[in-house]
C-alpha cells in the first residue's frame, strides 16, 4: 500500500500560505480523483483542494483554521502500488514544480519527509540536529533566517519544537523590517496610540491586514509619481444610453463605463508596452500578454483584484462579458485563485463612488495603475468653423500612479495621451 502526500498548492503571486477552513473528507473516507478534500482561504480567494488520486484518506495533517506553507503536505492518502520501491512525481501549478513525494509502508515517516516547493526554501535546514516543520522553514526561509540563527531559537513547543509563534516572537524582538507580506502581520503605526473614552478598538480581519502590509511594501519598494489629464467622454455616454436597454434586454445583464475603459487602457499598452513590464532588480521583464486587473470593492470593505486576461484581444463584447463575470464571483467569494493572479497593469474606479480623482498605490509587481474619476457635466469650450462656443460635455479625470524607477513623467504623459484620444474617438455607431 503507497502512501500519497497532499500538496498545499500554490494559489496565486505572492501568497506563500492558506488558511484550512473546512475539512471535507474525513479520516477512512474513500477518494474518487477530483474528490473535493478540504477547503482552503487566503486573503485573496477561497478555494477547494481535489485529491488527483484514488484511494483512502488516512491522517489529516493539520487542523481547521490552521495557516499552512504553500508546498506543504496536508494529508495522506493510501493508493495500491508496490511496497518494494519509493518514486517521486511532478505535478506542475501556474508557474512552478512541486514535488510531491510518495512515501511506501514501513520506508519512512511521511510526517518527518513533508516536502516544500522546492524552490520557496533558499536555506538548507536539513543539516540541523532539531526538527522544524514545514512551515516553520517556509517562514525562516522567507525571512532569510540561516540554520545557525534559527537552531538558537527557543521553542515552546512539544519536546522543545520550534512553532510559527515562535519565529514571529523571535523576528519582533529582532525588529525584523523585512517581513513577507504573507507570513506576518505588520506591526501598524510606530507611535504607540492611547485610547480615549467612548473609543472603540476592532482588530483587522485577516484580508484587511495583508492588505495594509502590501500597500505599505508597495510604496517602500516604488517610487510613485501620479499623472493626470482630462477627458471628453460624451460619446462615450451618449452611446451607452442608446444601447443600454437593449444591451440587457438581449444579454440579461448590464453594460457598465468599466469594459470600455479596460479596453481602451489595453489597447494604449499595446502602443506603449514599456508600462506593461515589472522590474526583477536592474531586468525590466517586458510581459507577452496584457492582462487587466479591475480592483473590485467586496461587502465586507476589503478589495480584491479580478484579471482579465488577454485583454488587448477581446472584443468589446466579450470583455464586457468578463467583467461582469469576475465582478459577480468576486462579491459571492467564488473567484478561482488563477483568476487573481497574472496581472500586468491594474485600473480602480474612483468614480464608482462620486470621487473625482485620486492617486492609487500600485499593484506590485506591476509598475503602474489607473485611477478613473467621476463623469460629471461640465461647461466646456467647443471649437467649430464658425468659432468657439461654451457647450455641455461630460469630462472625467484619469490619473496613472507609476513606478519613476521605471517609468518617467514623458512616457506616462504619452499613455494617457493615448487613452484620451481613444475614448474621445469612441464611435457612436459601435457595435456590440
Amino acid at each position: 500500500m503507497a502512501k500519497f502526500e497532499i500538496i498545499m498548492p500554490k494559489l496565486g503571486e505572492s501568497i506563500i500560505e492558506a488558511t484550512i477552513t473546512k475539512w471535507v473528507k474525513n479520516v477512512g473516507d474513500q477518494l474518487e480523483e477530483d474528490d473535493s478534500i478540504v477547503e482552503i482561504a487566503t486573503d485573496k480567494v477561497d478555494s477547494e483542494i481535489p485529491s488527483p488520486v484514488e484511494g483512502q484518506l488516512s491522517e489529516l495533517l493539520f487542523k481547521e483554521g490552521d495557516v499552512v506553507a504553500v508546498g506543504t503536505v496536508i494529508a495522506i492518502v493510501d493508493i495500491d502500488g508496490d511496497e518494494a520501491e519509493s518514486e517521486i512525481t511532478s505535478t506542475k501549478d501556474s508557474d512552478k514544480d512541486v514535488i510531491t513525494k510518495v512515501n511506501y509502508k514501513n520506508n519512512v515517516n511521511s510526517k518527518d519527509e513533508k516536502k516544500i516547493d522546492k524552490k520557496s526554501i533558499k536555506s538548507d535546514y536539513s543539516n540541523s540536529s532539531r526538527f522544524y516543520s514545514p512551515l516553520v522553514k517556509s517562514i525562516a526561509a522567507a525571512e532569510k533566517i540561516d540554520i545557525s540563527e534559527l537552531d538558537n531559537i527557543k521553542g515552546s513547543g512539544k519536546e522543545g519544537r520550534v512553532t510559527k509563534k515562535d519565529v514571529q516572537e523571535y523576528l519582533n524582538s529582532k525588529g525584523s523590517s523585512s517581513r513577507s507580506d504573507s507570513t506576518t502581520v505588520g506591526k501598524g503605526p510606530s507611535t504607540p496610540i492611547s485610547s480615549m473614552v467612548g473609543d472603540k478598538v476592532v482588530e483587522m480581519d485577516r484580508m484587511r491586514r495583508l492588505i495594509a502590509d502590501h500597500m505599505v511594501m508597495s510604496k517602500q519598494v516604488s517610487p510613485h509619481v501620479t499623472s493626470f489629464i482630462d477627458v471628453d467622454v460624451t460619446n462615450i455616454v451618449e452611446w451607452r444610453n442608446k444601447v443600454k436597454d437593449s444591451f440587457q434586454k438581449r444579454e440579461g445583464e448590464k453594460i457598465t463605463f468599466t469594459p470600455i475603459f479596460l479596453s481602451a487602457s489595453s489597447q494604449a499598452l499595446r502602443d506603449y508596452p514599456q508600462i506593461n513590464v515589472s522590474l526583477d532588480g536592474y531586468n525590466i521583464v517586458y510581459r507577452k500578454e496584457i492582462n487587466v486587473g479591475m480592483a473590485t470593492a467586496l461587502p465586507n470593505g476589503n478589495l480584491i483584484v479580478p484579471v482579465v486576461k488577454n485583454a488587448d484581444q477581446k472584443s468589446l463584447l466579450g470583455i464586457v462579458k468578463s467583467v461582469n463575470d469576475l465582478a459577480s464571483r468576486a462579491r459571492a467569494n467564488k473567484l478561482q485563485p488563477d483568476e487573481i493572479q497574472g496581472g500586468t497593469f491594474t485600473i480602480t474606479n474612483f468614480g464608482s463612488f462620486d470621487s473625482l480623482t485620486g492617486t492609487p498605490i500600485i499593484n506590485q509587481p506591476q509598475v503602474a495603475i489607473l485611477g478613473i474619476g467621476a463623469i460629471r457635466k461640465q461647461p466646456a469650450v467647443i471649437e467649430t468653423n464658425k468659432g468657439d462656443f461654451i457647450g455641455i460635455k461630460h469630462i472625467m479625470i484619469l490619473s496613472l500612479a507609476y513606478d519613476h524607477r521605471i517609468v518617467d513623467g514623458a512616457l506616462a504623459g504619452m499613455y494617457l495621451k493615448r487613452l484620451k484620444e481613444l475614448l474621445e474617438n469612441f464611435s457612436l455607431d459601435t457595435i456590440i
